[in-house]
Protein backbone atom coordinates (compact mmCIF):
# COMPACT_ATOMS: atom_id res chain seq x y z
CA UNK A 1 0.00 0.00 0.00
CA UNK A 2 1.57 3.47 -1.29
CA UNK A 3 0.65 5.93 1.67
CA UNK A 4 0.85 9.73 1.23
CA UNK A 5 0.37 11.81 4.83
CA UNK A 6 0.52 15.92 4.09
CA UNK A 7 2.11 17.15 7.11
CA UNK A 8 1.34 20.87 8.21
CA UNK A 9 4.11 22.80 9.67
CA UNK A 10 2.13 24.53 12.49
CA UNK A 11 3.39 26.61 15.72
CA UNK A 12 3.27 24.59 19.16
CA UNK A 13 0.13 25.41 21.08
CA UNK A 14 2.07 26.61 23.52
CA UNK A 15 3.96 29.42 21.09
CA UNK A 16 3.31 33.27 22.26
CA UNK A 17 1.89 34.84 19.03
CA UNK A 18 3.12 38.12 17.80
CA UNK A 19 2.90 39.91 14.41
CA UNK A 20 4.87 41.81 12.20
CA UNK A 21 5.20 45.65 13.11
CA UNK A 22 2.91 46.33 10.48
CA UNK A 23 0.45 43.59 11.16
CA UNK A 24 0.99 42.28 7.45
CA UNK A 25 2.62 38.66 8.64
CA UNK A 26 2.76 36.68 11.59
CA UNK A 27 6.45 36.56 13.41
CA UNK A 28 8.40 33.32 13.04
CA UNK A 29 11.13 34.34 15.19
CA UNK A 30 11.36 32.27 18.04
CA UNK A 31 8.56 30.03 17.64
CA UNK A 32 8.89 26.16 17.58
CA UNK A 33 7.23 24.49 14.75
CA UNK A 34 5.32 20.99 15.24
CA UNK A 35 3.51 18.38 13.37
CA UNK A 36 -0.12 19.67 13.04
CA UNK A 37 -1.72 17.62 15.65
CA UNK A 38 -4.42 16.45 13.45
CA UNK A 39 -1.84 14.96 10.45
CA UNK A 40 0.35 13.31 13.37
CA UNK A 41 -2.86 10.94 14.18
CA UNK A 42 -3.13 10.05 10.37
CA UNK A 43 0.67 9.26 10.21
CA UNK A 44 0.67 7.01 13.25
CA UNK A 45 -2.32 5.87 11.57
CA UNK A 46 -0.37 5.39 7.91
CA UNK A 47 2.43 3.41 9.63
CA UNK A 48 0.19 0.90 11.56
CA UNK A 49 -1.56 -0.02 7.97
CA UNK A 50 1.88 -0.39 6.74
CA UNK A 51 2.33 -2.35 9.20
CA UNK A 52 -0.73 -4.65 8.54
CA UNK A 53 -0.33 -4.10 4.41
CA UNK A 54 3.08 -3.57 3.69
CA UNK A 55 4.47 -1.09 1.38
CA UNK A 56 5.51 2.55 1.83
CA UNK A 57 4.76 5.99 3.74
CA UNK A 58 5.50 8.86 2.44
CA UNK A 59 5.38 12.40 4.02
CA UNK A 60 4.91 15.72 2.03
CA UNK A 61 4.70 19.38 3.22
CA UNK A 62 4.73 22.56 1.09
CA UNK A 63 6.62 25.03 2.64
CA UNK A 64 9.90 26.95 2.55
CA UNK A 65 12.91 24.96 3.79
CA UNK A 66 12.63 25.84 7.86
CA UNK A 67 9.93 22.95 7.84
CA UNK A 68 12.22 20.52 7.03
CA UNK A 69 13.03 19.86 10.64
CA UNK A 70 9.13 18.29 11.57
CA UNK A 71 9.38 16.43 8.05
CA UNK A 72 12.90 15.05 9.71
CA UNK A 73 10.94 14.52 12.58
CA UNK A 74 7.94 12.22 10.83
CA UNK A 75 10.85 10.35 9.35
CA UNK A 76 11.90 9.65 13.07
CA UNK A 77 8.61 8.37 13.44
CA UNK A 78 8.67 5.83 11.25
CA UNK A 79 7.62 7.58 7.46
CA UNK A 80 9.92 6.15 4.77
CA UNK A 81 10.50 9.05 2.62
CA UNK A 82 9.71 12.97 2.71
CA UNK A 83 9.07 15.54 0.18
CA UNK A 84 9.16 19.03 0.51
CA UNK A 85 7.37 21.49 -2.37
CA UNK A 86 9.26 24.34 -1.95
CA UNK A 87 7.54 27.46 -1.78
CA UNK A 88 5.70 30.18 0.61
CA UNK A 89 1.52 28.37 1.57
CA UNK A 90 -0.42 31.73 1.15
CA UNK A 91 -3.95 30.26 1.00
CA UNK A 92 -5.79 26.87 0.74
CA UNK A 93 -6.44 26.36 -2.54
CA UNK A 94 -2.54 27.53 -3.34
CA UNK A 95 -1.47 24.29 -0.82
CA UNK A 96 -4.30 21.92 -2.60
CA UNK A 97 -2.66 22.73 -6.04
CA UNK A 98 0.82 21.76 -4.90
CA UNK A 99 0.12 19.06 -2.89
CA UNK A 100 -2.38 17.73 -6.13
CA UNK A 101 0.57 17.43 -8.08
CA UNK A 102 2.71 15.93 -6.42
CA UNK A 103 -0.30 13.16 -6.14
CA UNK A 104 -0.88 12.68 -10.00
CA UNK A 105 2.30 12.39 -10.72
CA UNK A 106 2.42 9.28 -8.26
CA UNK A 107 0.33 6.31 -7.35
CA UNK A 108 -0.84 6.43 -3.99
CA UNK A 109 -3.86 4.25 -2.99
CA UNK A 110 -4.49 6.36 0.26
CA UNK A 111 -3.86 10.10 0.52
CA UNK A 112 -4.29 10.88 4.68
CA UNK A 113 -4.39 14.86 5.88
CA UNK A 114 -5.84 16.07 9.14
CA UNK A 115 -9.36 17.09 9.12
CA UNK A 116 -7.98 20.75 9.64
CA UNK A 117 -4.47 22.87 10.67
CA UNK A 118 -4.04 24.47 14.06
CA UNK A 119 -2.59 27.18 12.71
CA UNK A 120 -5.03 29.25 10.98
CA UNK A 121 -7.65 26.43 11.54
CA UNK A 122 -7.89 25.88 7.79
CA UNK A 123 -9.93 22.65 6.64
CA UNK A 124 -10.13 23.34 3.41
CA UNK A 125 -7.39 21.31 1.68
CA UNK A 126 -8.28 17.93 2.12
CA UNK A 127 -11.58 18.35 0.44
CA UNK A 128 -10.11 20.62 -2.52
CA UNK A 129 -7.64 17.85 -3.40
CA UNK A 130 -10.09 15.31 -3.70
CA UNK A 131 -11.99 17.51 -6.04
CA UNK A 132 -9.06 18.60 -8.24
CA UNK A 133 -8.00 15.07 -8.52
CA UNK A 134 -11.96 14.06 -8.66
CA UNK A 135 -10.78 11.32 -5.83
CA UNK A 136 -13.70 10.34 -2.77
CA UNK A 137 -13.09 11.94 -0.16
CA UNK A 138 -14.30 11.22 3.89
CA UNK A 139 -13.71 14.12 6.27
CA UNK A 140 -13.31 13.62 10.44
CA UNK A 141 -12.34 10.38 10.07
CA UNK A 142 -12.49 8.32 13.57
CA UNK A 143 -12.17 4.92 12.33
CA UNK A 144 -9.98 3.49 9.24
CA UNK A 145 -9.72 -0.01 7.91
CA UNK A 146 -8.28 -1.78 4.42
CA UNK A 147 -9.49 -5.26 3.07
CA UNK A 148 -8.00 -5.20 -0.54
CA UNK A 149 -9.22 -2.42 -2.42
CA UNK A 150 -11.75 -1.20 0.04
CA UNK A 151 -11.71 1.11 2.82
CA UNK A 152 -14.04 0.97 6.08
CA UNK A 153 -14.55 4.54 8.31
CA UNK A 154 -16.52 5.49 10.91
CA UNK A 155 -16.61 9.15 11.69
CA UNK A 156 -19.16 10.76 15.04
CA UNK A 157 -21.58 12.58 13.68
CA UNK A 158 -24.72 14.36 16.26
CA UNK A 159 -26.34 11.86 18.09
CA UNK A 160 -24.71 8.67 16.84
CA UNK A 161 -21.98 7.21 14.34
CA UNK A 162 -21.63 6.76 11.05
CA UNK A 163 -20.11 4.10 8.70
CA UNK A 164 -18.82 4.85 5.71
CA UNK A 165 -17.21 2.25 3.09
CA UNK A 166 -14.74 3.49 -0.38
CA UNK A 167 -12.97 2.27 -2.69
CA UNK A 168 -9.21 3.06 -3.02
CA UNK A 169 -7.72 5.55 -4.40
CA UNK A 170 -9.45 8.32 -1.41
CA UNK A 171 -8.10 11.09 0.52
CA UNK A 172 -9.51 10.91 4.26
CA UNK A 173 -9.28 13.23 7.00
CA UNK A 174 -8.19 12.56 9.97
CA UNK A 175 -8.59 13.39 13.69
CA UNK A 176 -8.39 11.80 17.23
CA UNK A 177 -9.84 8.44 17.33
CA UNK A 178 -8.00 7.23 14.00
CA UNK A 179 -6.02 5.87 16.54
CA UNK A 180 -6.08 7.15 19.86
CA UNK A 181 -3.46 9.56 21.49
CA UNK A 182 -2.09 7.32 24.08
CA UNK A 183 -0.96 4.96 20.69
CA UNK A 184 0.59 7.74 19.17
CA UNK A 185 4.55 7.22 18.09
CA UNK A 186 7.18 9.60 19.18
CA UNK A 187 10.62 9.31 17.58
CA UNK A 188 13.28 6.81 19.39
CA UNK A 189 16.97 7.39 19.26
CA UNK A 190 17.52 4.60 16.94
CA UNK A 191 14.42 6.44 14.85
CA UNK A 192 15.94 9.90 14.67
CA UNK A 193 19.09 8.69 14.10
CA UNK A 194 17.93 6.61 10.96
CA UNK A 195 15.82 9.74 10.16
CA UNK A 196 18.80 11.11 9.07
CA UNK A 197 19.89 9.09 6.27
CA UNK A 198 16.07 8.90 4.82
CA UNK A 199 15.39 10.55 1.93
CA UNK A 200 14.00 14.12 1.51
CA UNK A 201 13.26 15.21 -1.88
CA UNK A 202 12.77 18.76 -2.53
CA UNK A 203 10.97 19.89 -5.46
CA UNK A 204 10.60 22.86 -6.84
CA UNK A 205 6.68 24.59 -6.60
CA UNK A 206 4.46 25.54 -9.45
CA UNK A 207 4.10 28.64 -10.54
CA UNK A 208 0.28 28.06 -9.05
CA UNK A 209 -1.06 31.19 -7.36
CA UNK A 210 -3.49 31.67 -4.44
CA UNK A 211 -7.44 32.94 -4.53
CA UNK A 212 -7.13 34.73 -1.55
CA UNK A 213 -4.77 36.88 0.95
CA UNK A 214 -4.35 38.29 3.76
CA UNK A 215 -5.11 41.57 4.75
CA UNK A 216 -3.84 42.32 7.91
CA UNK A 217 -3.51 40.22 11.44
CA UNK A 218 -4.72 41.64 15.12
CA UNK A 219 -5.02 39.75 18.09
CA UNK A 220 -8.30 39.36 20.34
CA UNK A 221 -9.46 42.01 22.68
CA UNK A 222 -7.84 40.48 26.09
CA UNK A 223 -10.39 38.86 28.14
CA UNK A 224 -11.84 41.21 31.23
CA UNK A 225 -12.31 40.09 34.90
CA UNK A 226 -15.09 38.00 35.50
CA UNK A 227 -17.94 39.74 37.75
CA UNK A 228 -20.08 37.41 39.52
CA UNK A 229 -23.91 38.28 40.84
CA UNK A 230 -25.32 36.56 43.47
CA UNK A 231 -28.33 34.55 43.18
CA UNK A 232 -31.38 36.37 43.50
CA UNK A 233 -30.12 39.91 42.13
CA UNK A 234 -31.39 39.79 38.88
CA UNK A 235 -32.02 43.33 38.84
CA UNK A 236 -28.22 43.70 39.68
CA UNK A 237 -27.52 41.39 36.82
CA UNK A 238 -29.66 43.34 33.97
CA UNK A 239 -27.74 46.72 35.25
CA UNK A 240 -24.75 45.40 34.14
CA UNK A 241 -25.63 43.61 31.39
CA UNK A 242 -27.27 47.04 29.83
CA UNK A 243 -24.53 49.59 31.44
CA UNK A 244 -21.59 48.02 30.89
CA UNK A 245 -21.17 44.53 28.82
CA UNK A 246 -23.89 46.92 27.32
CA UNK A 247 -25.59 43.60 25.73
CA UNK A 248 -28.94 44.15 26.15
Amino acid sequence: MNILVCISNVPDTTSKIEFTSDSASFLTEGVQFIINPYDEFGLTKAIKLREQHGGKVTVVNFGENTSEPTLRKALAIGADEAIRIDGVPTDSFLVAKELSKIISENNFDLIVLGRESIDYNGGAVPAMIAELLDLPFVNACTGLTIDGNEAKMEREIEGGKEFISATLPLVIGGQKGLVEESDLLIPNMRGIMTARTKPLAVVESSSNSGKSSSVSFEKPVAKQDCKMVEAGQEKELVTLLHQEAKVI
